[in-house]
């Protein structure tokens, strides 16, 4: 970009927003890059790679049947009944 360009671009700014709005216009913009700058360095301290937890196998104990959609030992349904002799 050329100085002229700049100085155009200056002058269409002064009259589409006039010289009293322009300071404040320029303030908002500064306190939003400001908040996009902190957020974005905030994202990156989030995004620091953790492992992840161990998986573990349901533990099965002498006496117990899994039902067909369910674990061994754990049921999100009323206990079954008793089999019948």
């Amino acid at each position: 970009m050329r100085p002229t360009h700049i100085l155009i671009l200056l002058i269409v700014l002064i009259v589409l927003f006039g010289a009293k709005r322009l300071p404040d216009v320029a303030r908002s913009i500064g306190q939003s890059m400001k908040v996009l700058k902190k957020e974005v360095s905030d994202l990156q301290q989030d995004d620091v790679p953790t492992s992840p937890p161990p998986a573990s196998t349901p533990e099965i104990t002498p006496g117990t049947q899994a039902t067909p959609g369910t674990t061994a030992g754990t049921s999100d349904t009323a206990p079954a009944a008793p089999p019948r002799q």
